[in-house]
């Protein structure tokens, strides 16, 4: 069996390049063979996003809603078939599946909500004044009014939540913006199946042809194609640094750039404190234990660095982490080639000079694992080399000893942007302190005493920081207001 792409209300199989998904805990190749889409499939789906354009973003936002809350009620009828195929072709369990379910349904009513709102769409009005003095008054309607075509690339790590109708592809929906996707790979049968069920509402709501399109590739010609076509108006991405910096290189080199809203990579810095792993020792070291490991650590808030000052209180915490944290168990990664990546990343870490490897959980049978693993270094090493101040994507954590509060505050300066940074202390004056202060300058979201996996779906949540955490830290990839990435405003002047 061939599986096409959806351009527009069309299946299209027109290349000849194919390729298939994999089971990452089996290794076995599914049997379909998906069609890698053409150029001409591309351009095509490109003009019938502008053409959907003109008429979608004047639809009222009562109907743009009534497309959101269709398109869940379609996933919820078809849920056991979509978690079923997110848990074969991911690795990801059952109850993985169900969060990351519920929050792209959360998602997509969320959106649906807030343009439901009445006047939701205006920023600003002021009255005319006539009789001003020196000079009349105009009366001025500023509005919000998508930005035109979005090309959404799927996420490896969500294939629900980040990818084909996930926070992007809601926003961009809800603000009047057609979306072309950009299947990933990994997960090309989960991603074709909640497409179908988008074209299907998008028809039976008699929407534009080209108000949504779902494409396959492997490669990069068809990425490079989709962003640099002039049609093309935004891109929305969560992945590597390496994949946003090169889809801003080549949206720049367009005649007219366009924005790349991407959510990129993250050491997630966790600074301990010696006051607060005096009393609460075990319950930290649960907590970080499972914040690395959680679905094979493949969260782009995975804790990726440890800090610590040295002290009694610090010896005896890493003691009980070791404890702690040899108990973690391995799972598969979401793709062999990401299980290849991590296990030679984390033994790259501890080739360096100065770094140990601290805990290494064992293994079992299963393939494409990633092996939960523990590094050490002091300060100064971390300070001094920028390979360990990356992002290892996986179960992997550095532990960094720092001489004293001094060396820590120094190290965490010369860090870039970060999506999160978390303090567990026990100091009255936290937000008052350097550290503190330090942490906002550095990431998008500063954890008090927790971690900061689990990013929650609201208009308060901060998911973006610093470059090059996120392509512009102005904007969050997560929660409504994430819909301004979408939009750009009008006035309209009245004498």
């Amino acid at each position: 069996m061939k599986i096409p792409n959806l351009i527009g209300y069309t299946t299209s199989s027109e290349g000849a390049i194919t390729f298939q998904t994999i089971n990452p805990i089996t290794d076995e190749l599914y049997p379909e063979l998906f069609i890698e889409a053409t150029h001409d499939e591309v351009e095509r789906s490109a003009i019938l996003a502008k053409a959907a354009y003109r008429t979608f973003s004047r639809t009222s936002s009562k109907v743009r809603a009534q497309f959101l809350r269709a398109i869940v009620k379609e996933l919820e009828q078809h849920k056991s078939l979509l978690t079923a195929t997110y848990c074969d072709e991911s690795g990801l369990n059952q109850q993985r599946a169900e969060v990351e379910f519920a929050r792209t349904t959360f998602q997509l009513k969320a959106f649906a909500d807030v343009i439901s709102s009445e006047n939701w769409e205006i920023k600003h009005h002021l009255d005319a004044d006539p009789s001003r003095i020196p000079i009349p008054k105009p009366q001025l309607t500023k509005y919000k009014l998508g930005i035109g075509p979005i090309v959404v690339f799927g996420a490896s790590n969500f294939p629900f939540a980040y990818s084909t109708v996930g926070g992007d592809t809601a926003a961009a929906l809800a603000a009047g913006c057609p979306v072309i996707v950009k299947s990933h790979p990994f997960h090309a049968h989960t991603s074709y199946k909640v497409a179908q069920l988008v074209v299907k509402v998008a028809q039976q709501l008699s929407l534009p042809e080209g108000v949504f399109s779902h494409v396959n590739a492997t490669g990069y010609e068809v990425g490079k194609q989709l962003v640099q076509h002039p049609y093309i108006q935004g891109v929305g991405f969560t992945g590597s640094i390496k994949g946003g910096l090169a889809l801003q290189q080549l949206t720049q080199k367009r005649e007219v750039p366009i924005p790349v809203f991407a959510e990129m990579g993250s050491l997630n810095p966790v600074v301990i404190l010696p006051s607060a792993i005096k009393d609460q020792s075990e319950n930290i070291a649960n907590k970080l234990g499972l914040s690395i490991t959680q679905s094979s650590g493949q969260f782009c808030t995975k804790p990726g660095a440890l800090f610590l000052v040295k002290s009694i209180e610090t010896n005896r915490f890493l003691e009980t982490f070791k404890t702690v944290f040899e108990q973690q168990v391995a799972f598969s990664m979401v793709h062999p080639s990401i299980s290849r990546t991590y296990t030679y990343l984390t033994k790259k870490v501890i080739e360096q000079s100065n770094v140990q490897q601290f805990v290494q959980c064992k293994s079992t049978k299963n393939c494409n694992l990633g092996i939960p693993q523990l590094s050490i270094t002091d300060g100064q090493t971390f300070d001094s080399n920028k390979f360990l101040q990356e992002e290892v994507f996986g179960p992997h954590a550095l532990l960094v000893i720092c001489e004293d509060q001094n060396e820590l505050e120094q190290i965490l300066e010369n860090i870039h942007g970060q999506l999160t940074f978390s303090i567990f202390h026990d100091e009255e004056n936290i937000q008052t302190s350097n550290l503190f202060y330090l942490a906002q300058e550095k990431a998008g979201r500063v954890i008090l005493n927790g971690v900061p996996t689990g990013v929650e779906v609201s208009p308060a949540m901060q998911h973006g920081g610093p470059f090059p955490s996120s392509s512009d830290s102005r904007f969050t990839a997560v929660g409504t207001n994430s819909i301004e990435r979408f939009l750009r405003a009008v006035t309209i002047q009245k004498s």
